[in-house]
């Protein structure tokens, strides 16, 4: 599938989606429908050429295909009413086949697949899978899993929606506040994934920062005077604008201080700072606005000399009061070591390993050995900064950030 018609698609996916669930109410089905409707564009209209109205074409698929799945269902046999009524709606002109192009189910979608009844992982496959139009094979691949696992992943999520009662009606007051917070994580997350892949050959999954971003974009143009929504998206543009020069020629990771500069991306960097400057003065700053302040402040250095560490350092200390995790702890190291030297660094980082283990808890000893390792490299104990980058190594299923570390240990013996 070319890449037009993928983008198109993705683009589609949430508006066809939404007509089919306002139409029988049954997002469960409805996805299934939207889905094998995707499919069959991803096949014909490489071929045949894209449709005069992709939308309406798409649209009818997806209705064939909720008849062929409700009249298979014996247990809802009440439902072949409905399918035949629908059946012969689709006889009439495409202008009567769905809803009218300017209806945007984008929000309420995302809203729905994060909603509080689904775990985390669940609400990151859900929008991955719904409202980004990707298939199970695509979204098993993002999470080292097989296609199977994923399926029935997707599966319960969509029948532990159908039990809450979820419906697809947007929410509203503090419930708004509180989903709109799960659907900033959920795409957080998956732009994460995306940027630094848990596991694989490769040290990104480019696919997913885009979707990620693309879908940013769109709650953006939902809730454009969010402020955090406004950050978040400046934090993944600013980010991203530095996925080129993240390595090199061989593929293999480049930190930020050896990057060449003049690979990032200026357009981006550009977007992404005027988005945080807009919004910076707008009330108490969250969590994603001061991510996204650290990410200009990367970003305005044009050289790793200029970078003002002790600004980043008093962000991810405002960060950590209100964010108090572990990547934002060790984050704080680094930039504390920077700004005022390794002695300073390392003395914070076992202040935080007494207070929160940083360095036992399964998800963060990874990383907490990689950034000792680089303070003690700073400080001159070679031997070691190796012993630990090696540890460091042996706890990463990245193979691109395992060779970086085993290099970094091979450097210094």
């Amino acid at each position: 599938m070319n890449g037009d018609v993928e983008r198109l698609l993705r683009a589609e996916a949430p508006q066809v989606l939404g007509a089919l669930v306002r139409r029988f109410g049954r997002f469960d089905v409805a996805e299934d429908a939207v889905q094998e409707a995707l499919l069959a564009a991803g096949r014909d209209w490489p071929c045949q050429g894209v449709p005069e109205d992709p939308r309406t074409w798409l649209i009818r698929i997806g209705y064939r295909r909720m008849v062929d799945l409700l009249r298979s269902d014996q247990a809802r046999r009440r439902r072949e009413h409905e399918a035949a009524m629908t059946e012969a709606a689709m006889r009439e002109p495409a202008r009567q086949a769905g809803p009218p192009q300017e209806a945007d189910d984008s929000l309420t979608l995302l809203l729905l697949c994060c909603h509080p009844v689904l775990s985390t992982t669940s609400q990151v496959a859900l929008t991955l899978r719904a409202v980004g139009g990707l298939t199970t094979a695509e979204i098993a691949h993002a999470h080292g899993t097989t296609e199977a696992t994923m399926g029935t992943r997707i599966s319960r999520a969509k029948q532990r929606l159908a039990r809450a009662g979820a419906r697809f009606t947007p929410p509203a007051g503090a419930d708004l506040d509180a989903r709109t917070a799960a659907v900033m994580q959920v795409l957080y997350l998956i732009f994460n994934e995306g940027y630094t892949a848990t596991a694989g050959r490769e040290l990104a999954r480019v696919d997913l920062t885009r979707e990620a971003i693309r879908l940013t974009r769109m709650l953006h143009a939902s809730l454009p005077d969010d402020a955090e929504v406004a950050s978040l998206l400046a934090l993944m543009l600013l980010t991203d604008s530095r996925r080129d020069a993240r390595t090199g020629a061989d593929r293999e990771l480049v930190p930020l201080d050896e990057q060449d500069r003049s690979r990032w991306d200026p357009d981006l960097i550009r977007e992404g700072t005027e988005l945080i400057d807009g919004v910076w003065n707008r009330g108490a700053a969250g969590p994603y606005r001061l991510q996204a302040a650290i990410a200009a402040v990367h970003a305005a250095a044009t050289s790793p000399e200029e970078t003002d560490w002790p600004q980043i350092a008093m962000l991810y200390l405002w960060l950590e009061r209100l964010t108090p995790t572990a990547p934002i702890r060790l984050s704080r190291v680094v930039a504390v070591a920077r700004a005022f030297g390794p002695a300073r660094g390392l003395a914070l980082l076992d202040d935080l390993n007494s207070r929160h283990h940083l360095d036992r808890e399964p998800l963060t000893r990874q990383r907490e050995r990689a950034v000792r390792a680089h303070l003690l490299q700073m400080t001159g104990d070679t031997a070691t900064a190796a012993a630990l980058y090696r540890q460091a190594a042996a706890l990463t299923d990245n193979e691109v950030e395992q060779r970086y570390l085993l290099t970094q240990a091979d450097r210094l013996t």
